[in-house]
């Protein structure tokens, strides 16, 4: 029969809350729930998982606003969570006493709505009012409330916008920026707000003035204002497409300066200074280059470059941060990081030093600084196996531990190696395999990771679910740092766009390949997992490497390339993928596209496919077709879609955990040997 379908029969389905589409995954959803949610261990195991999201001895990371330090939290007590703050002396004992600021959950039933949390915009330098962004069920979509951090609630009368993807921020005590639904014509194709306008207080938000406007074909437009003392600035933005952009000085009388550099560098203003990170090569600098300049000088032409990182062919920049002296640089070198302090040099140039030791095989981010004020830092070490820690210092003194995370999962006998497999074209692909410490036993189970797009890198980092569903019952698990990603920089992103897609999937297939060569695993035992574009990838592992798995979950996914532009924030990511309406991509397009290539003449591996009713990213849709067609083929085949929680897939713990243990029940059900199950 053809591997393709060029009428889709399940188009019914792209309608999200359609009475037909939601009694068919209701139907799959009990079917999923029979299967999963009915296993002997399911309950207890969902019930360990929730314990560890719930865990109240949780690292609670906080930002710095001000003399006061700022967490979002939940537990199992409060399952939409609390804002609250507190002082850096409470902060560092074992239980401080918190300001709660807006409890989420008794918001929610005060107003029979399923808020979730989606931040605050925090007026500077008072730090005492906040817009305050609120999703329902999880949602990108959010409503935005005005509220008083001293009385401790909404202002009445005060900026209020309705639900849409809004894009909004302060510039002085009674202005914001804002871009937002304006109605036709205001929104881009992609569903981003088009236009930027600057709305006073007490006026009518239709009246707002407006500043900047992008085309309909572009992803979105945006402004924000620099508070930095004595550099204040405005500035505006347009995304001609999800990696290229261009930027404006707005000055007092709206007039727009360009700033210069190129539309596919990511550029933003420091004090006196314009920071530069290159994707591609510029002024004799290659790509993943950051650099400097003098942001006045820039403006009048001048193009002399203060070079603050260079990247080889095994490091690349992670990313940056800013104290009020110094910059700390992140960097990776085979996707382990490292980390520096740069410091003006009295002569010119920088000096450069080590600001903490990382262990091998381990990540180390920088989780908040004090750039206006301070050179305070706060900094969380962590591995696959090490719990978090979180460090406190100012450049230049000691540092203290403040907060250890505590062990979640038994690691006796698990080790952590990195390996590399070879791709078809010869490139050298990293992966991290956690599991049993050379095994007496040979193969087992095991589960393979990967995301491989959009310059996103896969770093280590300790994951106590992943511990306790996987680790603990005797898998082993694995990361792929595949090309797409940003584990080496630019180059190594661009090597899978668009047409180049496959470099990706031949990589992955390349360490589950290599994973049975050592024989950590065999194909009958290895399963593979990913999300949003990673289900995309799962997708291909799907339809291109069946034989090498034992079973695939495949979450929140793209699998439709010839409409994923037409849905949802879909028309964003062609720069990624390619347009399906051009003859140039679509025949890429088509071939990379998992839902037009499933037939009934192939083998497949039990899939689970999981989504969101609420997921207004990628649509819902993709999964629900898939799902369909995997069906009609008739290929096994389990779908869950949870009806809230947007692109995460959940909203709260109590769904994260059901969601992870029907994930891992699966797994466990089709790639752990009997004896082990039994056992398990």
């Amino acid at each position: 029969m053809r591997c393709v379908i060029d009428e889709d029969p399940y188009l019914w389905l792209e309608d999200i809350e359609g009475g037909a589409a939601l009694e068919w995954v209701a139907e799959r959803n009990a079917e999923t729930a029979a299967a999963l949610a009915a296993d002997a261990g399911f309950a207890s195991l969902k019930e360990s998982l929730r314990e560890v999201l719930d865990a109240s001895d949780r690292i609670p990371y906080t930002v710095r606003r001000g003399a006061l330090l700022y967490n979002f939290w939940r537990d199992a007590g409060h399952a939409r969570g609390v804002w609250r703050r507190t002082t850096l002396e409470q902060y560092r004992k074992d239980s401080p006493e918190w300001e709660v600021l807006l409890d989420v959950d008794a918001l929610a039933a005060a107003e029979d709505e399923k808020w979730v949390w989606a931040g605050a915009r925090v007026r500077r330098p008072d730090h005492d009012r906040a817009l305050v962004c609120l999703s329902r069920d999880g949602g990108d979509a959010v409503v935005v409330r005005e509220y008083d951090l001293a009385t401790r609630a909404f202002v009445d009368g005060g900026f209020q916008v309705a639900e849409a993807k809004t894009r909004i921020g302060w510039t002085d005590t009674d202005t914001v920026f804002i871009g937002t639904d304006f109605g036709p014509g205001s929104l881009t194709e992609a569903g981003y707000p088009r236009t930027v306008r600057k709305w006073r207080r007490g006026t009518p938000l239709e009246e707002a003035t407006q500043v900047f406007e992008a085309g309909t074909g572009d992803v979105a437009a945006w402004a924000w204002h620099d508070t930095t003392p004595g550099f204040e600035r405005d500035f505006v933005a347009r995304w001609l497409d999800f990696f290229r952009s261009e930027m404006f000085l707005l000055t007092p009388d709206d007039t727009l300066v360009r700033i210069d550099v190129p539309e596919d560098a990511s550029a933003y203003a420091h004090r006196r200074h314009l920071i530069v990170t290159l994707k591609s090569d510029w002024l004799g600098q290659p790509a993943g280059s950051l650099l400097a300049f003098d942001f006045d000088a820039f403006l009048a032409g001048d193009r002399t470059a203060e070079v603050l990182f260079t990247p080889d062919e095994r490091t690349a920049l992670s990313g940056h941060h800013w104290t009020r002296h110094h910059l700390i640089l992140e960097t990776m070198r085979d996707v382990s990081t490292r980390i520096e302090v740069l410091a003006p040099a009295p002569e010119g140039g920088w000096d450069r030093s080590p600001l903490a030791d990382v262990p091998a095989l381990s990540a180390v981010t920088v989780v908040d600084t004090d750039p206006d004020v301070s050179d305070e830092y706060f900094l969380d070490v962590s591995g696959f196996l090490q719990p978090s820690t979180l460090h406190h210092g100012r450049i230049g003194a000691d540092s203290e531990i403040l907060k250890q995370a505590p062990a979640r999962f038994d690691t006796t006998g698990l080790a952590v190696e990195q390996y590399f497999a070879t791709s078809p074209d010869g490139t050298r692909v990293p992966y991290f395999v956690i599991g049993p410490a050379h095994s007496a036993d040979g193969p087992g189970p095991a589960l393979l990771y990967g995301y491989g797009g959009f310059e996103v890198s896969l770093t280590p980092s300790y994951d106590a679910v992943t511990g306790r569903a996987w680790l603990e019952r005797g898998g082993t698990y694995v990361i792929a740092n595949i090309r797409g990603g940003g584990e080496y920089g630019p180059d190594w992103h661009q090597a899978a766009l668009g047409a180049d897609r496959p470099r990706a999937y031949e990589d992955f297939a390349a360490v589950a390949e290599d994973l049975v060569a050592r024989g950590i695993t065999t194909p009958a035992m290895l399963g593979a997992t990913g999300g949003s574009n990673g289900g995309l990838l799962m997708g291909a592992m799907l339809s291109r490497y069946p034989h090498l798995f034992g079973a695939i979950v495949v979450q929140v996914p793209l699998l439709d390339m010839l409409r994923f532009h037409k849905l949802l924030a879909g028309a964003s990511w062609m720069a990624e993928y390619g347009n399906p309406d051009t003859e140039a991509d679509r025949p890429h397009l088509r071939a990379i596209s998992p839902y037009h290539q499933f037939t009934a003449d192939r083998v497949y591996p039990p899939v689970l496919l999981t989504t969101s009713t609420r997921d207004d990213r990628v649509h819902p849709g993709h999964a629900r077709k898939a799902a369909a067609r995997l069906r009609e083929l008739g290929h096994p085949v389990l779908f869950h879609e949870n009806t809230g929680g947007g692109h995460a897939g959940a909203s709260d713990n109590e769904q994260s955990a059901h969601n992870e243990a029907l994930v891992h029940t699966f797994l466990w059900q089709h790639l752990a040997p009997p004896v082990r199950s039994a056992t398990g």
